[in-house]
């Protein structure tokens, strides 16, 4: 049986303040603060694509961590757990890239 994913930070979608103006950007976090800074929108640090959030309404779960919605975008992210399961293979963008 394999293992689950688990990514533990993720970008998450923010307001920036550059040049005077204020602007959506994307930002690292760790997953445990986004979720309790209630994030809505996040996504891969690596590859950019689509991700569920795990562990954020349970106290003693496990920790609270990513995994991709996409299993081609598993299959071609580093951060993915069937990239690991395929030496050799060129990781890539994801092809539905949130943005």
């Amino acid at each position: 049986m394999k293992t689950e994913e688990k990514i533990y930070v993720c970008e998450v979608k923010k307001l920036f303040l550059r040049d005077g103006k204020k602007r959506l950007g994307w930002a690292m976090k760790s997953v445990s603060d986004a979720i309790r800074e209630d994030v809505t929108e996040f996504r891969c640090k690596d590859c950019h694509g689509a991700v569920k959030l795990h562990g954020k309404n349970l106290a003693d779960g496990p920790t609270p961590h990513i995994e991709h919605k996409s299993r081609l975008d598993s299959e071609f992210c580093v951060a993915g757990l069937l990239f690991r399961d395929h030496p050799g293979r060129e990781p890539r963008l994801s092809s539905m890239p949130v943005l």
